[in-house]
C-alpha cells in the first residue's frame, strides 16, 4: 500500500518573511501537552500573532485560504518538536518553499506528507513580493519537474532525490507502510536464520 501520491501543489500563498524562525515560535511549548495533534492549527504562531495585534500573516484574512507557505533561511530551527509541522499542516498549509530548512523540521514535515522545497534566495524574495502585492495569486510547486511558478516567475526548486521520490510514489509515511505490511514483515522475520537459531536455543 502507498499513501497519497504528492506530485504538485497549487494554491494561494502566504509570505512569512524572516530568517531563523524556530519551532518555539511556530508552536509554543505550552501546546505540546496535547495527547493528539487535533486543534494545533489554531495555535500556530499564536504568541507572534498576539504580539503583532492581528497583523501577523497567519492572522490576516487575505491569507486564510493559503496552501503554500513561503519562508526564508533556516526555517524550523530550534527544538525538534513535531507539533510545529503538524500545526502548520492542520492550519491548511500543504507545502512549504523556502531558502533552507532545519534538518529535523524538514524530516518531520516529510513524515506527514508536507513537502519542503528550496529555491534561490532571490526567487523566494520575488515570490513573497508577488504574493504580498496580490494575495490571490496562485503558486504552483511541481515536484515531478522540480519547478515553482508564481505570476510571471518560473524557477527551479530543489528537494533531495530520495525524499522527492517518496512523495511521487506515495511512500512518504514509513510508519504507515510498516503497519500495513506487518504480516509480510512477520513472515520475513520468521525466515531469518538467526531468529530461528535464537528461538531454538530458548
Amino acid at each position: 500500500m502507498a499513501n497519497e501520491q504528492i506530485k504538485s501543489i497549487t494554491g494561494s500563498g502566504l509570505p512569512l518573511v524572516g530568517n531563523d524562525i524556530d519551532t518555539d515560535r511556530i508552536m509554543p511549548a505550552r501546546f505540546l501537552k496535547s495527547v493528539t495533534f487535533d486543534g494545533l492549527g489554531d495555535h500556530v504562531f499564536t504568541d507572534d500573532r498576539q504580539a503583532l495585534a492581528g497583523q501577523h500573516p497567519f492572522e490576516l484574512p487575505v491569507y486564510r485560504s493559503a496552501k503554500i507557505l513561503v519562508v526564508n533561511k533556516n526555517f524550523g530551527c530550534g527544538s525538534s518538536r513535531e507539533h510545529a509541522p503538524q500545526g502548520i499542516l492542520r492550519w491548511g498549509i500543504q507545502a512549504i518553499i523556502g531558502e533552507s530548512f532545519s534538518a529535523i523540521f524538514f524530516a518531520n514535515c516529510q513524515a506527514i506528507g508536507l513537502p519542503c522545497a528550496t529555491a534561490a534566495p532571490e526567487i523566494i524574495a520575488q515570490i513573497q513580493s508577488a504574493i504580498a502585492a496580490d494575495p490571490q495569486v496562485m503558486v504552483s510547486i511541481d515536484l515531478e519537474n522540480q519547478q515553482v511558478q508564481c505570476s510571471m516567475i518560473t524557477a527551479d526548486i530543489s528537494l533531495p532525490s530520495q525524499l522527492r521520490q517518496s512523495f511521487l510514489t506515495g511512500d512518504w509515511d514509513v510508519c504507515g507502510l510498516l503497519v500495513h505490511n506487518q504480516e509480510q514483515i512477520k513472515a520475513t522475520v520468521a525466515r531469518l536464520p538467526y531468529i530461528k537459531n535464537t528461538a531454538q536455543l530458548n
